[in-house]
C-alpha cells in the first residue's frame, strides 16, 4: 500500500519538477530566484521535521500521513493559480510542511516493520515506488508544459487527493495511531551520533539532497534550455532519464546491501553519482548529456537503499521514527536548501560547469567520511532486535488470515502446546 501510494505521489512530483523553475522564471526573476523556489520547499521540510516526528508520536502514522498529503495537495493546487513570484514561493513552502509530515510518518513505519536482514531490499522497494513514478512523471509533465505552465500543478493536486482517499480506505481499520511504548522511545539523537556510520550517513544524505533533490531539479531544466538549447518539454525527458537509471539500480543495490553489506554500496554510489554529476556539467551535446544523466542516476540508485538501511540498523526497530530519523531527513533537506541557492549563484556568476563540479565534489567528500565507518549489517538478528521487532498483529493492528495467535506462543492448555513447552505431569 505504501509503495503504491509512493508511486502515485512520485508521478505528481515528476509532473511538477520540470515545470517549477521555468514557471518561476516566467515571473521575470533570475536563475538564483528560481532556484530559491525549489529550496523553499526543502526549507519548510527542514524546519518542520522535528515537529513532524513529535506529531507522529502524538497522533500516529496514519493521521499524520493523511494530513500531510492533504496539505501538499492544497498548496500545489494553489501554486497553479499563483499571480506572482511571491505567491508561488509561499504556496510551495506550505507544501514542504505537508511533505515532511507524510515522509517522516511513512519512513518511520517502514523502519519499524522491517527486519534487519531485509532492510536493504525494503528500502530499495520503497525507493523504486517513488522513482518509477518519477520516470513516468517528467515524461507526462513535459507534455503538460506544452499546454500550460500551470497544468502540471493542477494535475498533481488531483493525484494527491486520490492518494488521500486510497490510503484512508486501506488504513481505516488500522491501529497504527496507537501510543508508542516506552521501549520505542529510548533511542536518542545523542545515541545515534556516537555511531560513526550514522554520522557518515548524515554526510552522504546531505550530499545526496544537494545533488538529487536540489541541483538536478533546479538546474538541469535551466541547463537544458540555456546551454543545450532545447525546450522545456525535453527537460522533463532529461529528468526521466536520470530517474530511469536510478530505478534500474535500486532493487539490485538493496539486494546486494543485504548480502555484501551497506558500506561498499554506499561508497560506490557516492563515487559514481559524483562522477556523473560533474560529467553532466561538462556536456555540450544531447547524446553525452543523456549518458551522463544515466550514470548519475545509477550512482544515486546504488547509494539510496544501503544508506537508508544503515540508519535503520543504527536506530533498530524502536517504534515510530524519532530524533535520529528526523535528523537524517533534515540533513538531506539542508542539502536541498543550500544546493540550488549556491549552485544557482555559481551558475549566474561563473558557469554551469562550476555549479555541477562543486556538487559532484561534495559526493566525493561524503565518501571520505565512510572510510572509517563500521559496517552495520548484522550477521544475524540479535535477541534484543528480535524482541523489539513487532509481530504482524502488533504492526498492522488487525488480525491477519491464518495468524490469529502469531503474537504469542500457542497455549499449553487445551491440549495443544508448542514444541519444547509440554507441561509437566500431562
Amino acid at each position: 500500500m505504501l509503495v503504491a501510494a509512493n508511486f502515485i505521489i512520485a508521478v505528481g512530483f515528476g509532473l511538477v519538477a520540470p515545470a517549477l523553475p521555468t514557471f518561476a522564471r516566467a515571473f521575470n526573476v533570475s536563475v538564483t530566484a528560481a532556484s530559491v523556489v525549489v529550496s523553499a520547499f526543502a526549507v519548510a521540510r527542514l524546519v518542520f521535521a522535528p515537529a513532524s516526528g513529535r506529531l507522529v508520536t502524538l497522533l500516529g502514522e496514519r493521521r499524520v500521513y493523511l494530513i500531510g498529503i492533504t496539505i501538499v495537495a492544497g498548496s500545489t493546487g494553489a501554486c497553479a493559480f499563483a499571480a506572482n513570484y511571491w505567491q508561488l514561493l509561499v504556496f510551495r513552502s506550505l507544501g514542504g510542511i505537508g511533505s515532511t509530515m507524510f515522509t517522516v510518518s511513512a519512513i518511520a513505519l517502514l523502519i519499524r516493520l522491517t527486519p534487519a536482514p531485509l532492510r536493504g531490499r525494503a528500502s530499495g522497494l520503497w525507493s523504486t515506488g517513488f522513482l518509477t513514478g518519477s520516470v513516468a512523471g517528467p515524461l507526462f509533465g513535459g507534455g503538460l508544459l506544452t499546454i500550460s505552465l500551470r497544468a502540471p500543478f493542477m494535475v498533481y493536486a488531483v493525484l494527491l487527493l486520490v492518494v488521500v482517499v486510497f490510503v484512508w480506505w486501506f488504513l481505516r481499520h488500522s491501529t497504527l495511531a496507537a501510543a508508542v511504548t516506552s521501549t520505542s522511545a529510548d533511542f536518542t539523537l545523542r545515541d545515534a551520533l556516537r555511531h560513526r556510520s550514522y554520522v557518515a550517513a548524515l554526510g552522504s544524505s546531505f550530499a545526496n539532497g544537494w545533488a538529487v533533490f536540489g541541483v538536478r531539479v533546479s538546474l538541469v531544466p535551466l541547463f537544458v534550455e540555456e546551454v543545450l538549447h532545447r525546450d522545456g518539454a525535453f527537460a522533463g525527458t532529461a529528468l526521466g532519464v536520470f530517474a530511469a537509471g536510478n530505478v534500474a539500480m535500486l532493487m539490485v543495490s538493496g539486494r546486494l546491501a543485504d548480502s555484501w553489506g551497506r558500506k561498499p554500496l554506499v561508497l560506490a554510489g557516492l563515487v559514481v553519482s559524483g562522477f556523473g554529476t560533474v560529467w553532466v556539467g561538462l556536456t555540450t551535446s544531447i547524446v553525452w548529456f543523456l549518458v551522463a544523466a544515466v550514470v548519475a542516476g545509477l550512482g544515486a540508485g546504488l547509494l539510496g537503499p544501503p544508506m537508508q538501511a544503515t540508519v535503520a540498523d543504527v536506530i533498530g526497530s524502536r517504534g515510530r521514527g524519532g530524533p535520529a530519523l528526523a535528523t537524517f531527513q533534515m540533513a538531506a533537506d539542508l542539502g536541498s536548501v543550500l544546493g540550488p541557492i549556491i549552485a544557482g549563484v555559481l551558475a549566474d556568476n561563473l558557469s554551469y560547469v562550476t555549479a555541477f563540479a562543486v556538487t559532484g565534489s561534495l559526493c566525493g567528500l561524503a565518501a571520505l567520511g565512510w572510510l572509517l565507518a563500521p559496517e552495520t549489517l548484522p550477521g544475524r538478528q540479535t535477541e534484543e532486535e528480535t524482541r523489539q521487532h513487532p509481530t504482524p498483529t502488533e504492526a498492522v493492528g488487525t488480525e491477519l488470515p491464518g495468524c490469529a495467535d502469531c503474537s504469542r506462543e500457542p497455549a499449553a492448555e487445551g491440549g495443544v502446546s508448542s514444541p519444547g513447552s509440554r507441561s509437566e505431569g500431562s
